[in-house]
């Protein structure tokens, strides 16, 4: 019999949604969450606590309601009264900034139009292209080893190389735009060091495509009808690649991890994309990679499905907890698209199918040319990275039998051409 774990709660007696113990019970923690509610106070990061939205039909009211909850966060009150730390770890993604992200009403407009936009440019055969070629070059390097991390060796840095290119990044500016957002989105005490570098890499590519513009998302977005200013544009780009690397990576690692793992895929991996597409579906409802996000501000004192929700206030949506709602009926499927793990509403994420194509692409790759993977871990529930925001898996070590580096990395030259 399994003792339920002792979890946590902050100085204000509220669930803890930071952490060794949420990375390790968060289910546990979103139980803890509905026992107060559609929505209940919990602490997302030490001294820092928003509103929690667990039910998903309250969470899609919320979503669908701009008129009662604004985006932009300088409107959040603890924030503008200090009682939030200055070095809050949840700041880099809260705290505000002239994007799409932290956008409303007109100017949210004018921003997501130039997101919409230029995004739509993205041919769908390049960027599977450009996804197979970066897979087969990350699985060169582990091919001989017989052995490999398929977070850090694999799902971590695949959408980085994605992004560095669709940037239009020169090679030299691409691996260290590709390092200095490892370091962003680790969790070590240098990330914030990263995101400075980041930024100015932003800024120094801008720069460069003003003066030749190319086939790219940061001169699409240069030259978009909306007139951007080079600031907003630094963060419409910095908002793409932070919307995209780490989602995409959990939702890669844990698609993975189920086509590994659970015994309704075993056997039927050489079903290709269908499999793969089930899995990914799945992934998407049982383990949202934003697992709390989604953060809108109350405009005014008001209440969500009875929970009083004081102006000033966050208010997170858990698509973790909302996409396993026990008020879901039992028979609803994994095949059916309905989860929230995309958002609802205005903001809604504008680049579903281009993730798609790049989290299908590498890991059919990757499945292509490590056909023998097996999971060198027994344990049923994979460890996560701390923190409120994501749900991402630590770690995923794999074994196989050793293959060619030479050949996987000659299939990574360009269709039609070589490198």
């Amino acid at each position: 019999m399994t003792t339920a774990p002792e979890l946590p709660v902050s100085a204000r007696g509220c669930p803890v949604l930071h952490g060794e113990s949420f990375a390790a019970h968060s289910r546990q923690v979103y139980e803890q969450l509905r026992e107060q509610g559609p929505a209940g106070w919990a602490e997302i990061a030490p001294g820092v606590h928003a509103l929690v939205v667990t039910a998903r039909r309250a969470a899609v009211d919320m979503l669908n309601d701009p008129a009662t909850y604004a985006k932009d966060s300088r409107l959040w009150g603890d924030l503008a009264s200090g009682r939030v730390p200055a070095d809050s770890p949840v700041l880099p993604l809260m705290g505000w900034r002239p994007s799409v992200l932290y956008a409303d009403d007109e100017v949210h407009a004018r921003l997501r139009s130039a997101m919409d936009d230029c995004i739509a440019r993205i041919s769908p055969h390049r960027l599977r292209e450009i996804t197979r070629r970066s897979a087969l070059t990350l699985v060169s390097r582990i091919a001989e080893q017989g052995r490999a991390d398929l977070m850090a060796d694999f799902a971590d840095t695949l959408p980085l190389l994605v992004f560095a290119e669709l940037l239009g990044c020169p090679s030299d500016m691409a691996a260290r735009m590709v390092r200095s957002c490892q370091i962003l989105i680790s969790t070590s005490p240098d990330a914030a060091q990263g995101a400075i570098d980041f930024a100015g890499l932003l800024f120094e590519l801008i720069r460069l495509r003003h003066q030749e513009p190319g086939d790219d998302l940061t001169s699409w977005m240069l030259g978009h009808d909306a007139g951007l200013s080079d600031e907003e544009t630094l963060h419409q780009l910095y908002c793409a690649v932070g919307a995209g690397v780490i989602p995409t990576a959990a939702w890669v690692g844990w698609a993975l991890h189920l086509l590994l793992r659970d015994d309704s895929y075993a056997g039927s991996l050489a079903a290709g994309t269908v499999t793969v597409r089930r899995a990914l579906e799945k992934a998407l409802w049982v383990r949202s990679p934003m697992a709390n996000f989604s953060v809108h501000y109350a405009r005014r004192d008001t209440s969500l499905h009875g929970v009083p929700v004081p102006a000033g206030a966050p208010v997170l949506v858990s698509h973790a907890a909302a996409n396993t709602d026990p008020a879901l009926p039992a028979d609803l499927g994994y095949d059916n698209r309905s989860h929230l793990a995309w958002s609802a509403g205005p903001h809604r994420c504008p680049a579903v199918s281009q993730a798609t194509v790049i989290a299908q692409t590498g890991i059919e790759t990757a499945l292509d040319q490590l056909w023998d993977m097996q999971l060198a871990v027994t344990d049923e529930e994979v460890p996560l990275r701390h923190g409120p925001f994501h749900q991402c898996p630590v770690a995923m070590p794999v074994t196989f039998r050793p293959k060619s580096a030479a050949a996987i990395a000659a299939a990574a030259a360009p269709e039609g051409g070589t490198q």
